[in-house]
């Protein structure tokens, strides 16, 4: 359990919100850093073991039968990754804490914050690849929060949006691939996965898997052509850059590559795709980083660049390009967050992030100056710094490769020309900022900022400078872990030496230092070049193919869906009938040989009133009330089918529905237009009979030869299993409490959600009450009649208690809560009818709403005591028990889960009757008002 306390950690940070209103800016940062320090510190009580190999897991079971556990596993990668968000977040919750304003929400920042922490967290360390799917959706969400946390700003909110649409988009594609991995392999769980590599390579879905979850790949960590939303992302508060864009959630990308590298890479394929898409990402992004004048807007591209970087190193498919890739997420993390911060500090002290205007800083703000001038060294690959040692490795591994054969060449010197631009780059970044003159224009007199903003800039950028000097006691040992975990197997032989001789490597570095001071220099003449060619504005390109996106199912949309409700029904029987024509022409003999039931006088007088009451349905449609009394008699005649047929729950169950269902209708129809014109013309007419006559016959013909044949269902396991696996006689209820508990989950929840939206529909409508029925007679003026609330009162506890009773004998006989749910919402009903609305407020106080919350509460609770006694969820537990006079008795959970059911029918049940019976309102229109319009 330990290891869960590491995804449930963070969440304590959501209590925040609660707390940022009584108390201090100071102790609310420091009350939301404890979850993420207290997690850190956790995690380093594991590391000896992290860092010799060892692989800890941990799971829960949730849907053994479908492989659905939530599970944590964590190996040397994983302890790498956790590293980068907990501490890199601890940090920047204390650098939040100086550069948010006062005006701006601290508590729900912090909110959103811990929820992206925590999802980063569970798409690391789960060990399932559904739940870690559903971690991944989850960090586009909480992303999507934090960049639009100025909601006032436009570009925050298309930035948001543009983040979400494109990791969004990616995560369903992911979704498919991982959907995919778990039908080849047999299962979702991790450990498995990864040790099934070979059979992945060689099914035939694997191009399919590969370009899906290199899609989810490429769009989380900003790849080649998907790398426009990082800029326009930019718009979040500057500690969202810091840590998402550097060093959680882009990383994800990073992280889900590295993680299935050794089961999905080792082919063309691979080397092709993720090798092509890395270049070119880290040559764009490092050209175009060197025109922003904006210093978000450089880091963003420099971002881009170093990921492009990363994608490039796995692509090349060597074992120690692997780990050269797992080192610079380590290097690139430490020194872009610390860039980030630092861009930040300049932008909170100085007001604009503006290159042309932030000239000369270093007059004004020496120490930030140096801590941001080593950290731009760093990313330049200067030596004695981190970016020094990862970029000779990229280098390296470039020169170690020939995939391309005779053009294998193009890749060293287009990366030595990567380098260039990189490092160009981050002189500009140091000149124009901290030298090249005096200010220009600040909206305010830079000045140093307060001293614990400074603080984690500082360790970060010490970091740096351990690693860069001496990254065989630092980091060795953690690179060596992260590095076997994703390769799977022994790490080959590299050196973190600070310096290997003069060799090509070596001078690729010098090759791109000097041509980065020579691009930098010359930087006027590139300025002038790329003036030629406009820039779109990627937010402006998005939204065109937005609209044109809406424009699109917009003409769809109204050419399927045209209003005409015969034509849907129309086209669903159209394609009913081409389904279920071609099996039945291959069909040679309709009947079976399964003995047919004889006929007896009773079912023959049913049939024949069940289609009479359907025919007269049809017919007399126009006579509202007396169709819907039509309606009634085919419902109740397949209620006493039911129960003819051994079905007692289900007659029972469809009694009540109809109950419902009439007086649902009678309130509807009570507001409708008393006069309907013709909806159809004979042609239509003689169609729609055709239509319905042949898929009569053909349902007919269907259901004739399923009774005739013998049919093995799953229905033997149930009854066998009924009294023993759930402790209880009625097989129907132990399947919907039981068996089948989290279908009947899933049930109430979409009925508790549907109550709720019609009851927001209808909540603040008012409808006119009609004066007449279609024959112009006035309605009585005796709206509640005494009888009818005399008896309806005299009948309330009757029915309350034969709910009761049909609740508590549910699970050995015909009942439970979804009967007794609706029989106790018709009773209440009836009070509403026979009473009013008035009466009821004033004697029965129940906030319906608050009911269907706690019976799926209740319900979802039950399935999840079960967990602590290390049982699957929603198992059920049963008991047999004397009490004196009472005698043996029987206990089960599932009675508390049918509670859950119970409450939740009777909210949406009342919340949608109760509320249809308040939309009359007695006022009356002006007859004047209505001759004038």
């Amino acid at each position: 359990m330990d290891l869960f306390l590491l995804l449930v950690l963070p969440l304590v940070g959501i209590v925040v919100p609660l707390l940022a209103k009584s108390c201090s800016r100071t102790l609310c940062a420091f009350l939301t850093a404890i979850a993420p320090v207290t997690a850190l510190i956790l995690l380093l009580t594991m590391s000896q073991d992290l860092l010799d190999g060892v692989v800890l897991s941990s799971s829960l079971s949730w849907i053994p039968a479908m492989g659905m556990d939530l599970s944590v596993r964590l190996d040397g990668l994983v302890f790498l990754f956790l590293i980068l968000i907990f501490g890199i977040g601890a940090l920047v919750i204390l650098y939040a804490r100086y550069y948010l304003s006062p005006d701006d929400s601290m508590g729900r920042f912090y909110c959103y914050f811990m929820m992206f922490m925590s999802a980063m967290v569970g798409v690391v360390a789960s060990g399932n690849i559904i739940q870690m799917w559903f971690f991944w959706e989850l960090t586009s969400i909480s992303s999507f929060l934090l960049i639009s946390f100025w909601s006032s700003r436009t570009d925050a909110r298309k930035g948001a949006r543009m983040a979400l649409t494109v990791t969004g988009a990616g995560g369903l594609a992911l979704l498919a691939g991982l959907l995919l991995v778990g039908q080849v392999v047999g299962s979702f769980d991790l450990e498995t996965v990864l040790n099934s590599g070979d059979a992945l390579r060689e099914s035939g879905e694997y191009p399919f898997i590969l370009v899906l979850v290199l899609l989810g790949a490429f769009t989380k960590s900003a790849q080649f052509p998907f790398h426009f939303w990082l800029p326009q992302a930019m718009a979040a508060p500057t500690p969202v850059s810091a840590y998402l864009h550097s060093a959680t959630m882009v990383k994800a990308g990073i992280f889900l590559m590295a993680r299935f590298y050794p089961v999905l890479s080792g082919t063309e394929m691979w080397f092709l795709i993720v090798s092509l898409t890395g270049l070119c990402t880290f040559l764009f992004g490092a050209y175009m980083a060197l025109f922003k004048h904006d210093l978000k807007g450089l880091l963003a591209y420099s971002t881009i660049s170093h990921l492009g970087l990363i994608t490039l190193l796995f692509g090349l498919d060597t074992r120690l390009a692997t780990v050269a890739a797992i080192f610079h997420v380590i290097n690139h993390a430490t020194f872009k967050a610390s860039l980030f911060m630092a861009a930040g500090i300049i932008d909170h002290e100085s007001g604009s992030r503006d290159m042309r205007q932030l000239n000369g800083l270093w007059k004004y703000m020496p120490y930030t100056a140096t801590l941001a001038i080593i950290a731009a060294a760093s990313m330049a690959g200067v030596p004695l710094l981190n970016g020094f040692l990862s970029k000779e490795m990229f280098f390296n591994e470039t020169l170690d490769q020939g995939s391309l054969g005779s053009l294998s060449w193009v890749i060293p010197v287009l990366a030595t020309l990567g380098g260039v631009f990189s490092v160009a780059y981050s002189t500009r970044f140091i000149h124009d900022v901290f030298f090249n003159g005096e200010p220009v224009n600040l909206p305010k007199t830079p000045h140093e900022p307060p001293r614990y903003m400074k603080l984690p800039v500082e360790i970060l950028v010490g970091c740096c400078l351990l690693v860069g000097i001496v990254p065989g006691l630092v980091v060795a040992q953690l690179l060596n872990a992260a590095s076997s975990a994703s390769l799977l197997g022994p790490v080959p032989y590299y050196s973190l030496a600070i310096w290997h001789g003069f060799n090509l490597p070596l001078m690729m570095s010098f090759v791109a230092m000097a041509g980065g001071f020579f691009v930098y220099y010359n930087r006027r003449t590139l300025f002038h070049f790329q003036m030629q060619f406009p820039e779109p504005d990627s937010k402006v390109v998005f939204e065109r193919w937005v609209q044109r996106a809406i424009k699109a199912c917009r003409f769809g949309h109204a050419y399927i869906e045209n209003g005409s409700l015969q034509r849907y029904i129309f086209l669903l029987l159209l394609a009913t009938l081409a389904v279920t024509v071609t099996p039945l022409t291959a069909l040679q003999q309709t009947s079976g040989l399964k003995p047919q039931l004889p006929m007896d006088a009773a079912s023959v007088t049913a049939a024949i009133l069940l289609v009479l009451s359907a025919v007269a349905t049809v017919i007399w449609n126009r006579k509202r009330l007396v169709a819907l009394l039509m309606l009634s008699v085919v419902g109740l005649i397949v209620s006493i089918a039911f129960a003819r047929y051994s079905a007692p729950d289900l007659a029972l169950t469809q009694l009540a529905v109809e109950v419902v269902t009439v007086i649902l209708l009678m309130l509807a129809l009570f507001f409708l237009p008393q006069q309907t014109p013709k909806e159809s013309s004979p042609r239509r007419l003689v169609r729609d009979i055709g239509i319905s006559a042949l898929v009569g016959g053909v349902i007919g013909t269907v259901n004739y030869a399923m009774m005739t044949r013998p049919l093995e269902t799953i229905s033997d396991f149930f009854v066998a299993n009924s009294k023993t696996g759930g402790g209880g006689t009625n097989v129907v209820n132990v399947i919907l409490v039981d068996f089948r508990g989290f279908d009947t989950l899933g049930e109430i929840t979409v009925l508790g959600i549907a109550a709720i939206a019609i009851y927001k529909l209808i909540v603040g409508m008012r409808l006119y009450m009609p004066s007449g029925d279609e024959y112009g007679r006035h309605w009585s003026t005796d709206t509640y009649p005494m009888v009818l609330a005399v008896i309806s009162q005299i009948l309330l506890p009757l029915a309350l208690l034969v709910s009761v009773y049909i609740f508590l004998r549910g699970h050995n006989e015909p009942g439970g809560g979804f009967i007794a749910g609706l029989i106790t919402g018709v009773a209440l009903i009836q009070q509403y009818i026979a009473n009013g609305v008035g009466w009821m407020k004033a004697r029965v106080h129940i906030n319906y709403q608050w009911m269907i919350g706690s019976g799926l509460l209740i319900a979802a609770f039950t399935g999840v005591g079960s967990w602590f006694f290390d049982k699957p969820f929603l198992t059920s537990w049963f008991d047999y028990f004397k009490w004196p006079w009472v005698g043996k008795f029987e206990l089960a959970s599932a009675m508390l889960f049918d509670l859950g059911v119970y409450l939740t029918v009777v909210g949406a049940t009342m919340l949608i009757l109760a509320n249809l019976g308040t939309l009359t309102t007695s006022e009356r229109p002006d007859e004047r008002v209505l001759e004038d319009q």
